[in-house]
C-alpha cells in the first residue's frame, strides 16, 4: 500500500492549490486527481449534491487503488467529509476555511473571510466561528462568480479584478488587516487580492496545513511512499481538452487530463 497514490478531489481546480502542497511537502507521494468541472461550482449546489458527488468520485478514487482521500475543497469538505469518513476505511483528510490561524494573525481584531455561499452558510463555518471567533470580528462574504472565472484560468482579467474589489473592499474599510481565502480555488487569486489589498493585509490559506495533516495520516498508518518515481493522473467530468488547457495554465507546467467516467 506505501507506493499506491493519494486521491484528491475537487469541484474544478481549486484543490490544485492543495496538490501543490502535497508535492512540496510529500514529493514522493503518488497523486491522482479528480476535478468534478461539469458540476462546478459546488458552491451553489444542495448540500445533498455534494454529498453524493464525493461519495462517488472517491469510490471512483479507491477503484483505482488510492490509499487515502484528501478533499481538495471547503465546500466538498462541509458537504462530504462525515459521510466519507462513514463509509470508507481509508484515511479521509479535509479542508476548512482557516479562521483559527486568521484569529491568531489579526491585529486590527477585524478579519475578512472570502467563502463560497454553501460554506458560508454551513454548520462547520459557524462552529469555527464559535470555537475561535469571539474575540474578533469576522466579516463574512460570499463571493459567486469567482469561481467560473478560476475554472477558466482567468485569474487576473480587468473583469474578475473588479468583483474582487468589490467583495473586499468593505471588509478593508472596516479595518480588516487579515482574509482568509474560504476556497481552494481562490489561493490562485493570491497576487490579485495582495495587490488590491496592500502588503499591510496577510491572505490566510490553508493547503500547507492540509498537506501537513496528510503527512500525519500517512505517518500514522505506516503508509507513507518510498523512493520509487511517483505517478501523477488527472480526471475531469467535463471537457478533458478545455480542463488541459486550464489546468497546464494554473500549473504552470504541462499535465494530461483523462474523461472521467460516468458516476
Amino acid at each position: 500500500m506505501n507506493q499506491a497514490p493519494v486521491g484528491v478531489f475537487d469541484s474544478g481546480v481549486g484543490g490544485l492549490s492543495v496538490l501543490r502542497e502535497i508535492h512540496q511537502a510529500l514529493p514522493t507521494e503518488s497523486v491522482y486527481y479528480v476535478a468534478d468541472s461539469a458540476n462546478a461550482p459546488w458552491g451553489d449546489k444542495p448540500a445533498a449534491f455534494v454529498r453524493e458527488r464525493g461519495l462517488k468520485i472517491a469510490r471512483f478514487l479507491i477503484s483505482q487503488g488510492v490509499k487515502a482521500i484528501v478533499i481538495g475543497s471547503n465546500t466538498g469538505t462541509a458537504g462530504s467529509a462525515e459521510a466519507l469518513r462513514a463509509a470508507l476505511t481509508i484515511p479521509v483528510v479535509g479542508i476548512e476555511p482557516g479562521i483559527k490561524p486568521a484569529v491568531a494573525a489579526t491585529r486590527s481584531g477585524i478579519v475578512g473571510a472570502i467563502v463560497p455561499a454553501a460554506v458560508g452558510g454551513s454548520d462547520r463555518l459557524a462552529s469555527l466561528l464559535d470555537r475561535f471567533g469571539t474575540d474578533v470580528k469576522v466579516i463574512v462574504q460570499p463571493v459567486p462568480g469567482l469561481v467560473e472565472h478560476i475554472e477558466a484560468a482567468d485569474i487576473d482579467g480587468p473583469e474578475l479584478k473588479r468583483m474582487v474589489e468589490g467583495y473586499i473592499r468593505p471588509m478593508l474599510d472596516a479595518g480588516a488587516d487579515t482574509i482568509v481565502l474560504g476556497s481552494t480555488h481562490y489561493v490562485f487569486l493570491k497576487p490579485v487580492l495582495a495587490e488590491l489589498a496592500g502588503p499591510g493585509v496577510s491572505l490566510i490559506e490553508t493547503g500547507e496545513a492540509v498537506a501537513r495533516q496528510l503527512a500525519h495520516v500517512l505517518d500514522e498508518q505506516h503508509l507513507r511512499a518510498d523512493g520509487a518515481e511517483p505517478r501523477e493522473r488527472f480526471w475531469t467530468s467535463g471537457d478533458p481538452g478545455a480542463s488541459q488547457s486550464v489546468m497546464t495554465a494554473l500549473l504552470k507546467r504541462s499535465v494530461v487530463v483523462e474523461k472521467l467516467p460516468d458516476l
